[in-house]
């Protein structure tokens, strides 16, 4: 069975939490302070964690950045609505993916379910995504049959992208893997390179089905 550590320091949240997952199928085993967590972490080896990003003692972040020291199990972080810079922070910490308050149970239990299958995918040397074909190795897209050609930053946007697909990817994030640390505050350059793939791979670029935006915060490939 799936072992999840859950850490929030709100009682009625946790409670609700455990009966979520467990309905759910999975082991939960509960903190509710940041020390608790790390301990857990450290003593019961869960598969995955799902942390508060406000804790008593501390916050979700320096957990996250603590367990990604040792551990790279699947971690969604808990925020409240409006809290998007501690979000960013989060997703730049190692966090997988996050889920705002108050959240459905069926979003939940399905965010947790695609971080664990992205833990557990091979390298692959190709995507399939609903009519989108991407050879990771040939550096070579189609669409609907037709070769799409790309630009070789534009690839690797692409790439990383789909081969973290269903995770969101922090500007950040991107920045530094497509075009170095030292360009991770070039915004303005990830947004023109976003909406040239859109135009390429996207049927209706204004309503994308690839690349999907998370205001503020980054792009999530289609899953």
């Amino acid at each position: 069975m799936t072992r999840v550590l859950v850490c929030d320091d709100e009682t009625q949240i946790l409670r609700a939490l455990r009966v979520i997952l467990r309905d759910a199928g999975f082991e939960v085993i509960t903190a509710q302070t940041a020390q608790e967590a790390l301990d857990a972490a450290a003593l019961q080896a869960p598969d995955a964690a799902i942390l508060d990003l406000i804790l008593p003692d501390g916050n979700g972040i320096e957990v996250c950045r603590s367990i990604r020291e040792w551990s790279q199990i699947p971690i969604l972080v808990l925020s409240a609505v409006g809290e998007e810079e501690e979000k960013v922070r989060a997703l730049d910490a190692g966090a997988d993916d996050y889920v705002t308050k108050p959240f459905g149970p069926g979003e939940l239990v399905a965010r947790l379910n695609a971080a664990l299958r992205r833990a557990g995918r091979a390298e692959e040397p190709s995507i399939s995504v609903d009519g989108l074909e991407i050879d990771l190795a040939g550096h070579r897209v189609v669409r609907e049959g037709e070769e799409v050609h790309l630009t070789p930053k534009e690839f690797d946007l692409l790439r990383v992208l789909a081969r973290n697909r269903g995770r969101l990817m922090t500007h950040r994030a991107l920045l530094g893997e497509v075009w170095g640390h030292a360009y991770e505050e070039d915004t303005h350059t990830l947004r023109v390179h976003i909406a040239n793939l859109r135009r390429k791979v996207e049927a209706d670029p204004q309503a994308p089905r690839y690349i999907r935006t998370d205001p503020g915060v980054g792009y999530r490939f289609a899953s």
